[in-house]
């Protein structure tokens, strides 16, 4: 028969409780009563109270101004140990304490064995504990190294207190530092858990198809999100382009600038199921995006949606060279400043060296505010509009530009 002692008593749970409540009020004691103000030279006054691990009580005394500096101690040091999810992704290396009942060695050492083979720093009893160590001593050095606390909870040790006991420090360690707490699972339903314990996400293992693959990834910080993907090309318009209307009505109005060949009402002309395929967009989003650009975009029946002049004239700045605004004003300062300039389209294109594409707008800019008279025939040609004469709005339109 083995006889077990710990500091010369007969091991027992309550022995092993005893001798962590002594060592974590003896480290308390140490830790804060060492801080001292330096204007006034004060140390704290240290109480710790209970007599288990879950009824465990501290108590700083102190002036206010020591007290304050005490929280603030105990703040920077938690900040520094508490192991976050930046710590893991650095590369610095996770530290698991394993706790688990005698009666379930066997899955517990493929646990560990599969933690430590794939970079998981990992403490296991029948690793961690040889003959003639102080067990205290090795598991207070495994509990106050890990940045996760991994208990496997089944049928067998749930109620163990071995188990139980392990599982307080795990929690108070979790309190103090910030450290991970996981249940590990296997053969017991979550409702089983404790009540402490079935508000965290307790991952399942089962021995027989053992695979711990999420498990080793969670320590590891490895994240079970999708990389992000690109947002709808609509979108990604809308974010770098400000037209002022919504992602599907810049990405239409984009659509029917790029595509027109003279920028005149009707051409370019679709059916709505195409302009959806087209731009990647359901219908509804469709049919509210033409009606936002009601006046710059027709719909006359589902196979005949088109845009209209005012369209361009509003839309071209942002994704082609020129401001129609800004054209019109050229056009509208020859016809006053000069009694050569011509009154055809035709000829002040050629006279400025636009296409056809790039002068209607400015031609509609101008019509659509009345700022010329202007002739118009069935057939234009390529143009807008046949001819066109100043007026006294020309003049004040120039004038006001000035």
């Amino acid at each position: 028969m083995i006889e077990i002692k710990v500091n010369g008593k007969p091991f027992s749970a309550k022995t092993l409780e005893d001798e962590v409540i002594l060592a974590m009020t003896q480290q308390l004691r140490d830790d804060l009563g060492s801080i001292r103000h330096p204007q006034t030279g004060e140390f704290p006054t240290i109480g710790v109270t209970g007599d288990s691990l879950d009824r465990l009580q501290v108590q700083v005394e102190g002036s206010p101004e020591l007290l304050a500096l005490v929280q603030e101690r105990l703040k920077d040091d938690a900040d520094q140990d508490a192991p976050g999810p930046e710590t893991t992704e650095a590369g610095k290396l996770p530290k698991v304490f394993l706790s688990y009942a005698f009666d379930d060695s066997a899955l517990a050492s493929r646990i560990a064995g599969a933690l430590q083979a794939n970079g998981v720093e990992t403490w296991f009893a029948d690793w961690c504990i040889s003959a003639g160590d102080s067990i205290r001593q090795r598991i207070d050095e495994g509990l106050g190294d890990c940045t996760h606390f991994v208990v496997l909870l089944t049928p067998r040790s749930i109620d163990k207190p071995w188990v139980r006991q392990e599982m307080d420090a795990g929690l108070m360690r979790k309190l103090s530092t910030g450290s991970k707490f996981i249940a590990l699972r296997s053969d017991l339903p979550a409702g089983e858990l404790p009540p402490l314990l079935q508000g965290g996400l307790s991952p399942s293992v089962d021995p027989a198809s053992f695979d711990v693959t999420q498990l080793i990834n969670d320590i590891h910080g490895v994240s079970r999100k999708p990389a992000l993907g690109p947002a709808p090309a609509a979108v990604e318009l809308a974010r770098s382009t400000d037209t002022g209307f919504s992602a599907a009505a810049t990405a239409l109005a984009k659509l029917f600038v790029e595509t027109t060949d003279y920028a005149r009402t009707f051409e370019p002309h679709a059916s709505l199921g195409d302009l959806c395929t087209e731009l990647g967009l359901p219908e509804e989003d469709l049919v509210d995006a033409i009606h936002e650009l009601k006046g710059l975009v027709t719909r006359q029946h589902d196979d005949f949606i088109f845009p209209e002049a005012e369209l361009f004239v509003r839309f071209d700045q942002f994704w082609k060279g020129w401001n129609p605004a800004d054209d019109a004003l050229r056009v509208a300062s020859g016809l006053v400043n000069d009694d050569k300039f011509p009154s055809r389209p035709a000829e002040i294109a050629g006279r400025f060296g636009w296409a056809p594409r790039r002068l209607n707008p400015a031609l509609a800019y101008l019509t659509g505010r009345g700022l010329v008279r202007d002739i118009r025939a069935l057939d234009n040609g390529p143009w807008f509009l046949v001819d066109m004469h100043r007026t006294e709005a020309t003049r004040r339109f120039v004038k006001s530009r000035q």
